[in-house]
């Protein structure tokens, strides 16, 4: 179905419209779908995502201007995700030893058990998400998000 169908307009759209509305309705779509997934195990994705920026780090803590500065959504309160991922007892937070302005945080057992299960299950979703695109195809969107992304010069 094209975007005109999707939003059911007789008006002929210019080609630049098309492109960024069928970013659009695709993101809300594919988040949609994630954001299901992960509510199963009680959490959201800005917290998904730190969690797996902090497994990325191998036991070591990680300092919260670093997790702010490698989210994906770079406007999330990074703070308030860590307090709620520290209720749950995913992560934990101490204060730096050589500079006590710094926090860090780390991952625990309960966070990384956590992921290990929904590892799985995400990997099934971007697989089924994508299947209607050859390894070719996704080669090309890649190249061609990343070329949207490029400042303009």
């Amino acid at each position: 179905m094209n975007v005109e169908e999707i939003i059911k307009t007789n008006v002929k759209l210019s080609l630049s419209k098309q492109v960024l509305l069928n970013l659009f309705i695709s993101n809300a779509a594919i988040v949609e779908r994630v954001t299901l997934l992960l509510k199963q195990h009680e959490i959201s994705q800005p917290q998904f995502n730190v969690l797996r920026i902090l497994r990325g780090q191998k036991d070591t803590a990680v300092n919260m201007a670093d997790i702010q500065e490698r989210m994906i959504h770079k406007k999330s309160n990074t703070t308030r995700i860590v307090d709620k991922l520290i209720e749950k007892q995913l992560v934990e937070r101490s204060t730096c030893l050589n500079n006590r302005r710094k926090v860090e945080v780390f991952i625990t057992k309960s966070g990384l058990n956590l992921l290990t299960k929904i590892d799985p299950e995400l990997d099934k979703a971007e697989k089924e998400i994508t299947k209607n695109l050859s390894a070719e195809d996704q080669k090309t969107m890649i190249q061609l998000l990343e070329k949207l992304r490029e400042p303009n010069t």
